[in-house]
């Protein structure tokens, strides 16, 4: 199971505030862990909101482009991990060995492609595949 794990954004996070040498120690050790444990699948911090943007999306071809920085810091992401688990409560008891001391994490399992049923055609199955494959090709390859 996969789950993807959501770092909330705190005052200091939005602010640019960048994390002491020991923070970022204890995040690398983690993080290895995570690694030789066979857990991360990827993981990443994030700028604050005031450097990205949210696309509206109304109808079939309207979008609007909105411009952070975004009002209710307990609704933005500080960052990400995703996680390759037996179960949700080896994800929990994963987080509560991670070094975070203040804040907030957010735990949810991403969707397989069997999750979505006979909707999943072998057709949309064969594409996602391949999709996947060219990422893993594109990322192994060091290009975009």
């Amino acid at each position: 199971m996969r789950f993807m794990i959501l770092v909330k954004a705190n005052a200091d996070s939005e602010a640019g505030v960048m994390p002491s040498t020991e923070i970022l120690t204890a995040m690398g050790k983690y993080n290895e862990e995570l690694v030789k444990a066979g857990v991360l699948l990827a993981g990443e911090g994030l700028h604050p909101s005031s450097k990205g943007v949210r696309v509206r999306c109304e109808g079939p071809t309207k979008r609007t482009v909105i411009d952070g920085p975004f009002a209710e810091t307990k609704e933005l992401l500080a960052g990400f991990w995703l996680f390759q688990v037996k179960s949700k409560e080896e994800a929990i008891e994963w987080i509560k060995r991670s070094p975070f001391q203040e804040g907030e994490i957010e735990i949810r399992q991403v969707f397989e492609a069997a999750d979505f049923g006979d909707s999943m055609t072998p057709e949309l199955l064969a594409q996602e595949d391949r999709l996947r494959a060219e990422t893993e090709a594109r990322t192994q390859g060091g290009g975009r």
